[in-house]
């Protein structure tokens, strides 16, 4: 029997084994049910079992004995099991109550999908799908879904083109890194661009270059600009939001993914490079070409590799993670409250990442401000992670603001759209009116209309 403990030491990942019987009968792996600790009292964790489990102050699973650090556990606190696809979890008559999803259960609750689970102050994740968990690297666990999506990046990497879809803020750069890393160009450069922020006027030159002087068939003249597309030659190029560029300069694109040859802006004729391209897009590109604002040959050849991306409030483990890093990274020696943990997972975060930092920023500040060195849920704002509801005219330009867009920020967006509004708002996430708005409350002012 394998024994550990948890309180102020991080425990180490375990293997997870499907326990479904019906699964193990047919063979079906397509399905493994996980039970992962993410935190207790303050301190992370880092342990992952497979179902049924005895949780308390004493873990059981299989052969694997746990003891728990937290007084606010009963010794035999719940049991987790996994049937016909539910989760289902039973209270042991505990001191301190079994909480799923927030609520505080009596007897036996049956849930489906992955679950939010709290014994006293310890905050466990019930994920119907498990696959592909890894050992954790130093102290924190990268979730299961994730490392799928990652995998399945790998198995394409030897290819030359990759188009990610999700939602803003899901990791879409990151993913590019990964496509990047594992494929045959990882020794080349890899190369950011965000198409939503070039300038209409000037996209075509940042994207592949400019020469003066060119004579005709022949490349000479000096160099006035080189492209992006120059800057990746041997490496990865990361195109992100790339159904915001030009219909023309979408055909120019094709041309070099399918040629591998640049023409820059005043040369006569092409360079040849080798180059990887990874894309991203949060629209659904299908539609964009039905409406004829994209390109069907250059979908066609991106999408030969499409990765969808799963947004955060589907990523509870890495959610779980960003909020003790977050935490952990502020000034004053903070740390996350149990209860905030799970406050944090039962929100569903439209704004991804980037709203969650934003608001635990917030909620730290809040505690540091109040002389606490433990980051409470009430710190959290109560409208942080959550939808918006609003209906009517004014409902976009009501929307909530991320934290994170002060004076600086816009200023900084707005120079480099060279002043233009709709531009800058691309540039930070946010709608038009809401950019204006910004603006009037911080005194700038701009030429555009």
């Amino acid at each position: 029997m394998k024994r550990a403990t948890v309180g102020s030491c991080i425990v180490r990942v375990v293997s997870v084994q499907s326990s479904d019987d019906e699964s193990n009968a047919r063979g079906d792996d397509s399905v493994t049910p996980a039970i992962v600790m993410i935190a207790t009292g303050t301190q992370p964790a880092a342990l992952v079992l497979p179902p049924p489990a005895e949780l308390g102050r004493r873990i059981m699973a299989g052969a694997q004995s746990h003891e728990v650090g937290d007084e606010r556990m009963s010794r035999d606190h719940a049991v987790v099991t996994w049937e016909s696809g539910e989760w289902s979890i039973r209270d042991l008559e505990s001191r301190n109550g079994t909480f799923v999803e927030g609520e505080r259960i009596s007897g036996e609750v049956r849930r489906r999908g992955d679950t939010v689970l709290r014994l006293g102050h310890t905050v466990f994740l019930l994920l119907a799908d498990g696959r592909g968990h890894p050992a954790p690297e130093g102290e924190h666990v990268v979730g299961p879904e994730l490392a799928r999506v990652h995998d399945q990046i790998r198995r394409v990497a030897g290819g030359d083109v990759l188009l990610l879809h999700g939602e803003p803020g899901t990791g879409q750069e990151l993913a590019a890194r990964v496509f990047h890393e594992s494929g045959p160009r990882r020794a080349g450069p890899f190369v950011a661009v965000n198409c939503a922020s070039m300038p209409t006027g000037v996209a075509e030159r940042l994207l592949f270059g400019a020469r003066k002087g060119a004579s005709s068939g022949a490349l000479s003249g000096a160099i006035a600009a080189i492209g992006h597309l120059q800057m990746a030659n041997g490496g990865t190029l990361f195109l992100d939001e790339i159904a915001s560029l030009d219909p023309t300069l979408q055909a120019k694109l094709l041309r070099v993914v399918e040629t591998r040859e640049v023409v820059s802006v005043g040369a006569t004729a092409g360079e040849t490079i080798e180059i990887g391209i990874a894309a991203a897009t949060h629209r659904e590109l299908r539609a964009a070409v039905a409406e004829r604002r994209f390109g069907a040959a250059l979908y066609e050849r991106l999408s030969q590799a499409t990765v969808h991306l799963p947004p955060l409030r589907e990523r509870k483990v890495d959610l779980a993670r960003h909020v003790q890093r977050e935490i952990a990274a502020a000034p004053g020696g903070l740390s996350p409250h149990p209860k905030l943990i799970e406050a944090c997972c039962l929100r569903p975060w439209p704004g991804n990442l980037r709203e969650l930092r934003a608001g635990i920023r917030r909620a730290a500040a809040a505690a540091a401000q109040a002389g606490r060195t433990v980051v409470l849920s009430d710190d959290l704002d109560p409208a942080a992670g959550k939808p918006v509801t609003l209906t009517g005219e004014t409902a976009v330009d009501r929307q909530l603001v991320p934290a994170d867009i002060d004076k600086d920020a816009v200023t900084s967006a707005l120079a480099r759209a060279n002043g233009v509004v709709s531009v800058a708002a691309r540039i930070l996430g946010v709608h038009r009116t809401q950019l204006y708005r910004l603006m009037a409350e911080h005194g700038i002012a701009t030429d555009d209309g």
